[in-house]
């Protein structure tokens, strides 16, 4: 589970701000979080805030730490990490590292890790675990190489050491020479934590155990499409892999790259089947390709996968923009499965950034529940706070208070004429 994340110096995080996932005072929605090993957590969490404030920046930046984590031990030494990048508008923090740290609870561990990179080399480095109410520290990295080591592994993770480079993260390099102690936090950044920055697109390699007659699957991405109000009533989905014959491997394979193995040629095909009754109450199936279907219904058909894994093995999903092509009803539905503890029983977490605000309901989401971005236009620098922050009662109509201004985090328009400089 995460608890916390945090960023510092990166695009327009200037200051550090944090993402809390850990449930504030107030007994309301009581739904709306889980309890585990003493900690008390949100399900969901909904991020607003004006085009360019910096909603999906702060998604970016989970995005880029995420990513440094899992290709750390296969990225060549010497080369650059192009998605870490500084904040721009000021001469000290260009040439800072940007700064993440992640609290999660792993296995019933809770965890604090913490790193600092540059696009050259990792600058600093920690990861605590909490034996106790007091952290220890199992590694820590300063000034890229200077390293201290927990002291019964002393020895152990100094052979490691030695294994690691500039450019890469100590987490990664000790987990891949099998340290106990890296390993379930290494595994969360792995298998626990998923984040879209772009949530309407195929991607063939979740859809293939669809493919592969998995009946549960079926039934439950069948039963998510129905109670969106979408009336398919079956589909199959066919993937295929074979080797390319001569003729294609003469035409698209240079022969210097044939020592490295052919690909093999991949196809994926998804129909899906409509009950439709006539005039004269006669029913009749009409089939149609995916890609005839519409926006919303492709991406609750990638959806369906993820989210019956979520709801069996406990994930961190990170969607930007959660209500692109979809109903702001259906983006409800989706909000209320994951504080459903009938469904949700892995106590799966949805984080999102959104510009619904007919979600902005105390009955739908607590006050922790609610965050806001906002940049300021003098420095350009983003901020983020929660609804918590403000003195908000528990019938307030928050939707006409966020539209209104009071809580920031909208676009300010200006009324000015576009054409006054113009000549007639």
């Amino acid at each position: 589970m995460l608890i916390e994340f945090s960023v510092k110096n990166f695009l327009s995080f200037k200051d550090k701000v944090t993402l809390s996932m850990e449930k504030s005072i107030g007994d309301e929605n009581l739904d709306n979080i889980f309890s585990v090993d003493g900690n008390e957590l949100l399900k969901t969490c909904s991020i607003y805030g004006a085009n360019a404030s910096g909603k999906s920046n702060l998604l970016k930046a989970m995005t880029c730490a995420i990513m440094m984590v899992r290709q750390s031990n296969i990225i060549p030494v010497g080369m650059k990490w192009m998605a870490v990048k500084q904040f721009m508008f000021d001469n000290m923090s260009i040439n800072e590292p940007s700064e993440f740290e992640f609290l999660i609870l792993v296995n019933g561990m809770k965890y604090k890790y913490t790193f600092a990179a540059t696009n050259e080399k990792i600058a600093s480095e920690s990861l605590e675990a909490y034996y106790s109410q007091k952290a220890t520290t199992i590694f820590s990295r300063t000034n890229t190489s200077k390293y201290k080591f927990y002291t019964p592994d002393e020895s152990k993770l100094k052979s490691i050491e030695g294994k690691n480079t500039d450019n890469k993260l100590f987490l990664a390099t000790a987990s891949n020479w099998n340290y106990d102690k890296t390993r379930d936090v290494y595994l969360w950044f792995m298998n626990s934590i998923d984040t879209f920055e772009v949530f309407d697109t195929f991607k063939k390699e979740d859809l293939i155990d669809l493919s592969n007659g998995e009946e549960k699957l079926k039934k439950f991405t069948l039963k998510l499409l129905k109670e969106a109000d979408i009336f398919i009533n079956d589909f199959i989905v066919d993937y295929e892999e074979k080797d390319m014959d001569s003729s294609m491997i003469e035409m698209y394979i240079p022969p210097a790259a044939r020592a490295n193995g052919i690909p093999k040629i991949s196809s994926l095909k998804i129909e899906t089947y409509h009950e439709v009754v006539d005039e004269n109450k006669n029913k009749k199936i009409y089939t149609l390709n995916m890609d005839d279907e519409s926006s919303g219904t492709k991406i609750l058909f990638v959806l369906a996968p993820f989210l019956k894994k979520a709801f069996e093995t406990t994930k961190i999903i990170v969607v930007d923009e959660l209500e692109k092509s979809l109903h702001p009803t259906l983006v409800e539905y989706l909000i209320k499965i994951f504080n459903n503890k009938k469904i949700n029983k892995a106590n799966s977490q949805l984080i999102f950034t959104t510009h619904a605000v007919n979600l902005l309901s105390l009955e739908l989401f607590r006050r922790d529940q609610i965050y806001f971005v906002e940049k300021n236009p003098k420095n350009g620098v983003s901020d983020l706070y929660s609804l918590d922050d403000f003195s908000v009662r528990k019938d307030e109509n928050i939707q006409k208070g966020y539209i209104n201004g009071r809580y920031g985090a909208i676009p300010f328009i200006k009324d000015i004429d576009l054409w006054e400089d113009n000549e007639d």
